[in-house]
């Protein structure tokens, strides 16, 4: 059985981004009173870890012009 993790959303998350998440990762969304969570295995918050920075580096860059 493979250990399961949580990993804070940080502020700035689209719904869009949720979405794709939500629909591409074998990952669950939790709302705690701290916030949403999303939980699934390690390899997967990473990936989604490194898909959320890329998405937030877009858009400031996008933003900057």
């Amino acid at each position: 059985m493979d250990t399961l993790y949580e990993m804070r959303l940080p502020p700035g998350v689209t719904e869009k981004n949720m979405g794709y998440i939500i629909d591409n990762f074998d990952v669950e969304l939790k709302h705690t009173e701290l916030g949403p969570v999303i939980k699934g295995k390690k390899e997967d918050l990473e990936n989604i870890k490194d898909y959320m920075i890329k998405s937030l580096n877009e858009r400031i860059k996008h933003f900057e012009k």
